[in-house]
């Protein structure tokens, strides 16, 4: 046990000491509230990121051409000349557009618009609506239907709150929020995973390659080498996550106080959030932070010792991440919305998915009879990968110059102490 320690301090401490490691410890949470003004402004001042397109419209119809609006970053302009002489100036001009309304308009196809380069999906989008919209008013006007009265009735204004039935009384379901945490803890656990898992790897590569491991295993054994470099550097991903979470919550307090007036966006926004509870998703979060790191990196760790470089990783690679690629995908695009859904409920629960798709589930609050069991199969699943990437690690380490395959790692599992 002394020596799983005495490698556990080297590379926790090798890489603590680093100035790229402090470094990011600051950098990265000011990075992401950069980012955030950067978004915000862009977003603000979205209209100003692209020209001015105008677009001529040859109406055959007499119909639309005058009932279209201009719109920002869209003018539109009646032309008499033939369609023809129209996509010639807009053939010279990619500024210019032509939209080509024939008499049959309502067949499949019929309108379309002519430009010299792919027409914008906003341009398109905006023209449909207007088009639409003015087809659906002349309608009503030839069925003499009073098209004021039915603009006045569709004008309304309805909302449905969502509220949570509990123990303690009703309270605010913040869906929004909930969904936008779930998306975040999902990205993040996704991430981690990856990156300090690669670490795990590289460092074995180095070793191994460097032929510094052969000096190594003659005083410690292979599985206690393992353990001790994957618990090192989980405790540095520890760290880090520890130390950018203190200053989140510090920028966060600071960024309150500066923006405290009632109507600011900034105060409303962390009075929602303020209503997630965020302690109990942050200890869930270690958990499958460090279970999920544990099952994971143990393979990495296999897969580093299986080869002579990082080139020859994605063989190998590619199968052991693709369940947490397929999680995150559906995480981050069907799991949110269906988060009680059959599907959302067993890839929380089997080990290699459930670091990433129980954290979408989490803020949703799921039984907890499913949670512990998703807990203690994590517990079994990363036991079980250490036991299996450390029969494969003993034998690969020492091995040199020797294409591996699954079929030669399956006879190293089974080799004999």
């Amino acid at each position: 046990m002394n020596k799983v320690l005495l490698i556990i301090q080297r590379e926790y401490l090798t890489r603590v000491r680093k100035k790229s490691f402090i470094i990011m410890i600051f950098v990265v949470p000011l990075l992401i509230l950069v980012m955030g003004a950067v978004i915000a402004m862009i977003a603000k001042s979205s209209d100003q990121l692209t020209n001015l397109q105008v677009v001529n419209v040859v109406d055959n119809t007499g119909i639309f051409a005058k009932k279209l609006h201009d719109v920002p970053n869209i003018k539109f302009t009646i032309t008499n000349q033939d369609i023809n002489t129209a996509k010639a100036l807009s053939k010279k001009d990619e500024t210019i557009s032509t939209l080509y309304i024939p008499t049959d308009y309502n067949k499949q196809g019929a309108i379309q618009i002519f430009a010299k380069k792919k027409s914008p999906l906003q341009l398109t989008d905006e023209i449909q609506k207007q088009m639409n919209d003015i087809d659906f008013n002349n309608k009503m006007i030839q069925h003499h239907i009073d098209t004021a009265a039915i603009h006045s009735i569709k004008k309304t204004d309805v909302s449905v709150n969502a509220v949570e039935i509990t123990d303690k009384g009703d309270k605010d379901a913040n869906i929004g929020p909930n969904i936008a945490v779930s998306i975040a803890c999902a990205i993040f656990i996704y991430l981690a995973l990856f990156i300090y898992g690669g670490q795990v790897m590289r460092g074995v590569i180095e070793e191994k390659t460097s032929r510094i491991i052969e000096v190594i295993i003659s005083s410690v054994k292979p599985f206690q080498l393992m353990l001790g470099k994957i618990i090192g550097v989980g405790l540095v991903g520890l760290t880090q996550f520890s130390a950018w979470i203190i200053l989140s919550i510090i920028s966060s307090k600071i960024a309150g106080h500066v923006f405290n007036t009632p109507q600011s966006p900034m105060v409303s926004a962390m009075a929602v959030i303020q209503t997630i509870p965020f302690g109990y998703i942050l200890g869930c979060f270690l958990f499958y932070f460090l279970t999920g790191y544990l099952l994971y990196s143990a393979l990495f760790a296999a897969v580093g010792s299986a080869v002579d470089s990082e080139t020859e990783t994605q063989q190998f690679m590619f199968p052991i991440t693709m369940p947490l690629l397929f999680t995150y995908i559906l995480s981050v695009s069907v799991l949110f919305r269906a988060p009680d859904s059959a599907l959302a409920v067993w890839l929380s629960i089997i080990p290699f998915t459930a670091p990433v798709a129980m954290m979408v589930r989490l803020p949703f609050d799921p039984p907890v009879w499913q949670l512990a069991l998703s807990m203690c199969l994590m517990v079994v699943g990363f036991m079980f990968t250490t036991y299996v990437a450390a029969r494969i690690y003993r034998v690969g380490i020492l091995m040199y110059g020797k294409k591996v395959s699954f079929k030669e790692l399956g006879k190293w599992f089974f080799y004999k102490e």
